[in-house]
């Protein structure tokens, strides 16, 4: 997508601070950090909501959830507690069409959460 905010940080278009990448998925400091730990897990394929996947898409939605698991680890926040979620439209609170994954830890989140 030409105009999709996601899309242009996983191109390099937009600087970002990178804490992982491979093949299919980036992972990158939120600007707008909710906790002391606020990672954005996204597939480099477009995706714009949950909606959208299909079976074919189910490793890619494990592999994140196994990414959010690995930085919670990497950075000592896995014994204490982290949250991992996906806003999917408008009234959910996504603001960014294209999918991802927040993991937000390093402080006591609160139930509900919204």
């Amino acid at each position: 997508m030409n105009d999709c905010l996601f899309c242009k940080i996983i191109d390099g278009q937009i600087p970002s601070r990178i804490l992982y990448e491979d093949e299919n998925l980036v992972a990158f400091q939120d600007v707008n950090p909710q906790a002391p730990l606020h990672v954005l897990i996204v597939p480099r394929k477009h995706v714009a909501t949950l909606n959208e996947l299909s079976q074919e898409n189910d490793a890619l939605i494990g592999a994140m959830q196994r990414l959010a698991a690995s930085l919670a680890k990497d950075n000592g926040v896995h014994e204490e507690g982290y949250r991992t979620v996906f806003n999917t439209n408008k009234n959910a609170g996504q603001t960014v069409f294209h999918i991802h994954l927040h993991l937000l830890a390093g402080r006591q989140l609160n139930w509900p959460p919204g």
